[in-house]
């Protein structure tokens, strides 16, 4: 992936954006918006580990997202606790980009529900200035 795409993608995604998350379960989709922020090439929600979003990815992990001009297919995990000494690089993080409304009383880090899903990107579609960029997460390359 070259350095303008990397920048592209953490300017529109690299803080607090709305994200559309897609999952399947019985040969039926499911699409919800979540909270979500970015980093190298993937994308995390603080979520709640029983919601149906969860339980679908634990059951069929391929998911696909959409925001701001960009399309991707990507493997969702459920990477466990928000507090689990494991997630704290990534909660410091979660927290700072979420501020605005974290505290609010929505989200409970008392909870043992409350986890973060991590979806790391496969394959995307990004448009910037009227250029259209095929993106191969794996593989960190990208396509005009």
């Amino acid at each position: 992936m070259t350095t303008e795409i990397k920048a592209i993608m953490d300017e529109r995604f690299g803080h607090d954006t709305l994200l559309s998350v897609a999952t399947a379960a019985n040969s039926i989709p499911y699409v919800r918006i979540v909270d979500a922020y970015y980093e190298n090439g993937v994308f995390y929600a603080v979520t709640y580990s029983l919601s149906n979003k969860m339980n679908q990815i634990k059951n069929n992990p391929i998911v696909a997202v959409c925001g701001e001009w960009f399309t991707a297919r990507g493997i969702g995990e459920n990477l466990g606790h928000i507090r689990d000494k494991r997630n704290a690089k990534i909660a410091a993080k979660l927290r700072a980009a979420f501020a605005s409304w974290y505290d609010n009383g929505h989200t409970d880090e008392n909870d043992p529900n409350t986890c973060i899903l991590c979806i790391k990107l496969t394959e995307g579609v990004l448009f910037h200035n009227g250029t259209r960029y095929d993106i191969n997460f794996k593989d960190e390359y990208a396509n005009e």
